[in-house]
């Protein structure tokens, strides 16, 4: 994978204001959507769009280019943002009876401000510094809890205590491969944590311009239907927003603010996924036909909403359901469980990273 340009700890640092040579585009030809990925497709590499309707910006991406904007007026200048460190002035992008129209101006700029990228030398190596293990429930907060009578003999399992077991027999093999990475666990023993204590641990961590933190928050399942099992790895559903930019540290750059948000939104949620790819295909290699896979899924859990980095949920299985409960206390398919989150967050990182 070519080396994403991350945007943790990276925006607003050196940025550089490019002034576009524009004139006269008050009345000239605007574009549409299609036509504007079709002329970014032109350099060679397919351009991809994502609109967020709340802040009223839109994230082009090329190879690993990132162009953010806001919509302004038609005739208006706005701003644009390359990579989250260079901003150029273009005409705005504008919304004309609810369609996207982009001046020529906008796009003819965007073309060459790429190319000049592309010719330019590859940017330092961006890393994962650190990666934030995260047992659900804890102490008094039992979480879900599977009762169930088998051959006679009674069998209890509470969440807090499996994922604990599996968060810290996955916190034993990352610390092992990784020693130059910090690797936390949210808690290692049998207390209780808030959800904002666990986001504000993992968001409380210090990154250098080129380094990124993930989130993966471990629990188990429960339904009132007993049939139901298997394993789900959530990302946060690309639809919510959330305002990621601190907007009191730059008063003097509020219009900015929307437009660098969008770009994290966009480079959280791309990473999110690719991280619940390689843990559930992992979870497919791993557990085999011993529990079924109920797929990657998207949801606005608050750890993982909260968590202003690449974040992550995984459920175990169902402790409601006997099968999953009793798999779940044999500490096989604990060691199984541990393998697979392990081996999908290497794949992960090897990729993120470009190894």
């Amino acid at each position: 994978m070519h080396n994403r340009r991350f945007l943790i700890g990276l925006l607003f640092s050196n940025l550089l204001l490019l002034s576009a040579q524009i004139v006269g585009f008050g009345d000239e030809k605007t574009l549409t959507l299609d036509e504007t990925l079709k002329n970014l497709g032109s350099l060679g590499n397919t351009a991809t769009f994502r609109w967020d309707p709340f802040f009223q910006a839109g994230v082009f991406s090329w190879a690993d280019q990132y162009i953010a904007f806001r919509v302004g007026m038609p005739g208006e200048t706005g701003l644009v943002i390359l990579n989250g460190k260079e901003i150029l002035s273009l005409p705005s992008p504008f919304l004309e009876q609810g369609t996207l129209q982009f001046p020529q101006a906008f796009v003819g700029t965007l073309i060459r401000v790429l190319e000049d990228a592309r010719s330019q030398e590859a940017p330092a190596q961006f890393r994962i510094a650190a990666i934030i293990v995260d047992p659900g429930h804890g102490g008094k907060d039992t979480g879900a809890v599977g009762n169930h009578t088998i051959d006679g003999k009674s069998l209890r399992v509470e969440e807090k205590d499996l994922v604990l077991k599996v968060s810290k027999d996955l916190h034993s093999r990352l610390s092992r491969s990784f020693p130059d990475k910090q690797v936390l666990l949210t808690r290692d023993q049998d207390t209780f944590i808030s959800l904002d204590d666990r986001v504000a641990i993992a968001n409380g961590i210090p990154l250098q311009d080129n380094e990124a933190t993930v989130f993966i928050s471990i629990h188990a399942n429960a339904s009132f239907n007993k049939h139901v099992r298997g394993y789900e790895v959530w990302y946060l559903n690309p639809e919510y927003r959330r305002t990621l930019i601190d907007q009191s540290k730059y008063k003097d750059a509020q219009e900015v603010i929307p437009i660098l948000n969008a770009m994290l939104e966009e480079e959280f949620t791309s990473e999110s996924i690719r991280m619940a790819e390689s843990i559930m295909k992992r979870f497919d290699e791993t557990l085999g036909s011993a529990f079924p896979s109920r797929g990657i899924k998207a949801e606005e859990w608050f750890v993982v909403r909260n968590a202003r980095m690449p974040s992550v949920l995984v459920e175990l299985g169902f402790l409601s359901n006997e099968t999953d409960a009793t798999l779940l206390t044999d500490e096989t398919y604990i060691q199984h469980f541990s393998e697979a989150l392990y081996k999908g967050i290497m794949d992960f990182v090897g990729e993120f990273e470009g190894l």
